[in-house]
């Protein structure tokens, strides 16, 4: 199954914020996490609803992201700079 990125509002946010070069390496990035979006994580936190989020920092930008097996899809929930 190919999954796919989706980004949260606050995700797409952060995004707008950056440069044109920054917002393709985020782009770039988001696309490589969904190619194997099962890789092992920096670290792991639980939502306030219960659900796992995993965080991966990657070229200065730390991701939130949880996986939807069912709809292939990589679920952005948040970017920060890692830097």
């Amino acid at each position: 199954m190919q999954y796919r990125p989706v980004f949260s509002d606050s995700a797409v946010l952060y995004f707008v914020s950056l440069s044109r070069r920054r917002q393709w390496k985020v782009l770039d990035r988001a696309r490589e996490l969904a190619s194997d979006p099962f890789l092992v994580p920096d670290f792991r936190m639980t939502d306030e609803t219960g659900r796992q989020i995993s965080h991966v920092l990657v070229d200065g930008f730390l991701f939130s992201y949880w996986v939807d097996d069912a709809t292939g899809l990589v679920m952005i929930v948040d970017i920060e700079d890692g830097e």
